[in-house]
């Protein structure tokens, strides 16, 4: 395998770092000393630098249908620029809702709404056409919300992980979640834990994938965890666990587990609703440290592969999608599609 190409133009750590979906090879950065780098992959140096401020940027994110405008989160503000205008490098707009320090912000597909989750455990929902606020959504995270994702394909539900181990569910438009799942509390599906005893899971990063990847494969979402584990979670499934709820009362379980095949920490487990979760962890070749970042791929197949990094200087790309494909045998050597070693974090 030839060498990772390194991408050179932050003179601190990189914070962030996306790729446009509309123009294959183009990829944006940003980092601690306050700038913006712009990477084009035919080229080989850095495009240009935008220096936007003087406080480090903590997220950036694209606005879907006009890439040419990014939404660049610098402490508790959200700043939008035209990239088409970087001679002037005018700020567009600033949005200053949050009151603690922004971890990520997200665009939803149709441009409308921006999502920020901040320290304090809030994510701001706000109107980027009326340029208001929308709603606040607090008292899903006890702790820091480190990342916060739009799904695609329901126009007013959103995702939120945080420091609190917890994924939660969003009803944005009502302001409140309709499920929330805690990576903090024993598996009910396997009597021992599946990730390093001594990291806590917190959720570190959250991918979904876009609506013609999910109509394809499965409309699930993406976990980088704080034990190393790599969570695949079926957004659908959860939400049917929670709409039968309202419908009628829990029945009392069989003690007997179905099938007599319960696949834990190695590929997939499935409850007695027919729920299904994929946890790739260090059994199967993954993490070794805390899993930081997760991606679907956006090359080749499209959200075939996901691509997670982690503390351990690893870069792991997993063949996820057969365990959501009937048609494809569960094989443990299947799901580890590549290792790259970077030797940083």
């Amino acid at each position: 395998m030839p060498e990772p190409r390194r991408l050179r133009g932050h003179k601190a750590t990189a914070t962030c770092c996306i790729s446009s979906r509309d123009r294959p090879g183009l990829i944006a950065s940003s980092g601690e000393d306050g700038c913006i780098c712009w990477f084009d992959m035919r080229c080989k140096d850095v495009v240009f630098i935008l220096d936007v401020g003087n406080d480090p940027i903590s997220s950036l994110c694209f606005k879907p249908g006009n890439e040419d405008v990014i939404h660049v989160s610098m402490g508790s503000e959200v700043k939008m620029f035209d990239v088409k205008l970087a001679a002037s490098w005018k700020c567009l707009q600033i949005y200053n809702y949050n009151k603690e320090e922004i971890n990520q912000i997200a665009c939803n597909s149709r441009s409308s709404f921006l999502a920020a989750g901040d320290d304090g455990g809030d994510v701001k929902i706000i109107d980027i056409n009326q340029h208001c606020l929308y709603k606040t959504l607090r008292a899903g995270h006890l702790s820091i919300c480190s990342s916060v994702q739009f799904l695609p394909w329901r126009a007013w539900e959103a995702i939120t992980g945080g420091f609190d181990s917890k994924l939660v569910m969003w009803d944005f438009s009502k302001g409140r979640p309709y499920k929330i799942l805690d990576f903090g509390a024993p598996d009910p599906n396997c009597g021992v834990s599946t990730g390093q005893s001594l990291n806590p899971a917190f959720v570190h990063a959250i991918a979904v994938p876009e609506v013609d990847i999910a109509d394809r494969l499965g409309k699930v979402c993406a976990l980088a965890r704080g034990d190393g584990v790599v969570d695949i979670i079926d957004i659908e499934s959860e939400r049917e666990t929670v709409r039968s709820k309202t419908r009628s009362k829990p029945q009392k379980r069989s003690q007997a587990r179905a099938g007599g095949n319960t696949l834990c920490a190695d590929s997939e487990a499935q409850d007695l609703n027919g729920r299904k979760k994929m946890q790739l962890d260090y059994s199967l070749g993954g993490h070794t440290a805390a899993a930081s970042c997760v991606a679907f791929s956006m090359f080749g197949e499209k959200g075939k592969l996901i691509v997670s990094g982690g503390n351990d200087k690893m870069v792991k790309i997993w063949d996820w999608s057969r365990y959501f494909n009937a048609d494809q045998t569960n094989s443990n050597g299947d799901l580890m599609h590549l290792n790259i070693n970077l030797n940083r974090k």
